[in-house]
């Protein structure tokens, strides 16, 4: 029996979305931190964007689920909360998708968060900076609500942490 590689596990958990953002995968979304093999046993780290996040039992089972359909023997999924997700972790290309979807991304901070950030947002429809934040709590612990005044649209962003 032919074991999966480390790089055969990491391309099949990009296949595996975010339940919460659908354009994007774990993977992407920097949530996936470490993959462990042991013959045909993976063990997968993830560090949720928020502790309390209410996605986190969905990804575990989409985990299992396309883990154990590709073959592997045992998976085990384990959460870490330690170093803490990072908004910092989001690819490239996840933050375009999150744009292409209506989400725009957090700004880049290197670990430097100053509680201003949380009042600017780019607008992912226009581009536009000239925007008004209206809620710090959108549907989900992670974004908020803000409008653009210049094209008059409403959008969430993911916050910066």
């Amino acid at each position: 029996m032919a074991f999966l590689t480390s790089e055969q596990v990491w391309k099949l958990l990009e296949d595996v979305k975010d339940p919460e953002i659908p354009v994007v995968s774990v993977v992407e979304m920097g949530i996936v931190r470490k993959v462990e093999i042991e013959e045909n046993d993976v063990k997968v780290i993830l560090t949720p964007t928020f502790s309390g996040c209410p996605a986190l039992h969905v990804m575990k089972e989409d985990i299992e689920t396309k883990l154990e359909k590709a073959g592997v023997g045992r998976v085990e999924v384990i959460f870490s909360n330690s170093p803490p997700w990072n908004s910092d972790w989001i690819s490239d290309e996840a933050r375009r998708k999150l744009r292409e979807f209506g989400l725009a991304p957090p700004p880049r901070h290197g670990g430097v968060l100053d509680v201003s950030m949380l009042d600017v947002a780019a607008c992912p429809y226009c581009g536009s900076e000239d925007t008004t934040l209206k809620n710090s709590f959108g549907p989900t612990l992670c974004r908020a609500i803000f409008y653009c005044n210049a094209c008059q649209q409403p959008f969430e962003q993911f916050k910066p942490l």
